[in-house]
C-alpha cells in the first residue's frame, strides 16, 4: 500500500546535511514509502500519511499548518522522527500541542526495527479502514429472539463505512425453492455412512446457494442469518452453507448476531479471514481455560472436518471441524462499537462431546485474570476466534472506531 512522507524542517539547519540524515534514516527503516516533502497539498488522499520532524524548531510551523492538516483528514497524527537535531523534542512538544487540542497522534521513534514494525501495523490497520468503505452486510430475517444484547445502530455501524440492509426472511426462503441441489461429491463421502445427512444434503445446498445468490443480488460482502427459523421453515440447517461461504470470502455469521458479524468483516479487513463464531460453553475463572463451541465454522479455518447434524435439533448438515492446535485471539466488538474485547490464548485442543454444539475448542488465555470478563462484563455470548497472536492490531483498529 501507499505510505506517504511529508516532512517539516526549520530554515536554520543546513539542507543538505538534513537531506543526508533523512536519506540514511528513512532507508534503516526498509519500507517503501513516497517521499513527498514540505508539499502537503495532498496530504490525508493517501492509506497512511506520516510527518517526518526532520529537527527542532518546526512547532511553530506545525502549528500554523494544522488547520490545513484537519481539513483534509480526522486521522490520527504520526510524527516520525530520527532524533537528531532536536527532531524528538519537537515532535513531544507537537504532540502535547495536539492533545491539549483534543487531537489524537503518536510519534514513530525507536530503533529501526521498531518503527518499521510500527508503521507496517498502522499501514495495515488503515488499509483495513479502507476496505470497510462502502461494504455492504445483510442481516437476514432479523436477530434471533434470544439476542436481546445483540442489536447494532445502523448509524453508528456507519462511522466504519459499513451499510446494513435488512432482507426478510420470506425473500430467502423464495430463493432456497428456487435452488439448484446438486451435492459436491467431497460432502457424499464424509456422509457415506450417515444416511440422514446425506438426505440433508440436497437442502443443505439449496440454503447455501440461495445465500449465495442474495449476496449478489443486494451486493454484499456478509450477512447474519437468523438461522434457527430454517428449522421449521424447510427442517435443515445453514451450517453447512455459513462454512462454505465463509471459506469463498464471504462473511457469513449465525442467528442473526450483527455484532458478532461486524466483528467478523472487522477481523476479515484486517487479517484476510472471517473468524470462527462461537459461544462460550464454560469458563474456568482460577485457570483461564474456556470451552467454546457452534455447529460451524469457516472450511478454510480448519485442517480437516466431519459433517454431524445441528446439535439442538438433530437435523439438517452441522460442521465439526478442526483447527490447527497453537495461538488463537478471541476478539468481539461492542452493539455501538464503544467497546471491544481482543486477548489471545493457546487452542489446546478441540473435541467432540456430544452435549454440545459440533465444533469445539478449548482455549488457554495467556492472560489467565481475563478470564473474568466472560462473567463480569462480557459482550454478548457470541465471540470471534482467530488463528494467531493479532491483540495488537485488533486495539489499533478499533481505538479510533
Amino acid at each position: 500500500m501507499s505510505i506517504a512522507i511529508y516532512t517539516i524542517t526549520s530554515e536554520l539547519h543546513n539542507e543538505q546535511s538534513v537531506s543526508a540524515v533523512t536519506q540514511e534514516f528513512l532507508s534503516s527503516l526498509h519500507t517503501e514509502f513516497d517521499l513527498k516533502g514540505a508539499d502537503f497539498t495532498d496530504y490525508g488522499s493517501h492509506p497512511l500519511s506520516l510527518i517526518y520532524v526532520r529537527t527542532g524548531g518546526t512547532e511553530g510551523f506545525f502549528k500554523r499548518l494544522l488547520p490545513q492538516l484537519r481539513a483534509r483528514t480526522a486521522a490520527p497524527f504520526y510524527l516520525l522522527t530520527s532524533g537528531k537535531s532536536n527532531s524528538l523534542a519537537a515532535s513531544m512538544e507537537i504532540l502535547s500541542f495536539l492533545q491539549q487540542n483534543g487531537l489524537r497522534g503518536e510519534i514513530l521513534h525507536g530503533h529501526p526495527d521498531y518503527i518499521a514494525t510500527r508503521i507496517r501495523q498502522l499501514a495495515k490497520v488503515s488499509q483495513a479502514r479502507l476496505q470497510l468503505q462502502g461494504c455492504k452486510l445483510g442481516i437476514v430475517g432479523q436477530p434471533s429472539d434470544w439476542l436481546i444484547a445483540s442489536h447494532a445502530d445502523k448509524n453508528r455501524v456507519k462511522t466504519l463505512g459499513i451499510e446494513l440492509v435488512d432482507i426478510p426472511m420470506q425473500e430467502l426462503l423464495q430463493a432456497i425453492a428456487t435452488s439448484p441441489q446438486e451435492v459436491d461429491h467431497c460432502y457424499l463421502e464424509l456422509a457415506s455412512r450417515q444416511p440422514s445427512i446425506r438426505q440433508s444434503l440436497p437442502g443443505a445446498m439449496q440454503i447455501y446457494h440461495a445465500l449465495r445468490s442474495l449476496c449478489s443480488r443486494h451486493q454484499l460482502q456478509g450477512f447474519t442469518l437468523r438461522c434457527f427459523d430454517l428449522l421449521t421453515a424447510v427442517h435443515n440447517t445453514g451450517c453447512l452453507a455459513l462454512a462454505r461461504l465463509n471459506a469463498e470470502g464471504f462473511v457469513a455469521g449465525c442467528e442473526g448476531d450483527v455484532p458478532a458479524m461486524l466483528s467478523m468483516k472487522i477481523a476479515q479487513a484486517l487479517l484476510g479471514v472471517s473468524g470462527f463464531q462461537a459461544n462460550p460453553a464454560s469458563v474456568d475463572p482460577l485457570t483461564g481455560r474456556l470451552l467454546f463451541a457452534h455447529c460451524t465454522i469457516p472450511l478454510n479455518l480448519v485442517e480437516r472436518y466431519e459433517l454431524d447434524t445441528h446439535y439442538e435439533s438433530g437435523i439438517g448438515v452441522g460442521i465439526r471441524g478442526y483447527m490447527k492446535e497453537g495461538p488463537v485471539t478471541i476478539f468481539k466488538v461492542s452493539a455501538d462499537l464503544t467497546r471491544h474485547f481482543a486477548e489471545e490464548g493457546q487452542l489446546v485442543k478441540s473435541q467432540a462431546q456430544p452435549d454440545l454444539c459440533r465444533t469445539q475448542q478449548v482455549i488457554q488465555l495467556d492472560n489467565i485474570q481475563r478470564a473474568s470478563y466472560f462473567l463480569t462484563n462480557p459482550i454478548g455470548n457470541h465471540h470471534i476466534i482467530l488463528p494467531g497472536h493479532h491483540k495488537q492490531l485488533l486495539d489499533e483498529m478499533m481505538l479510533n472506531a
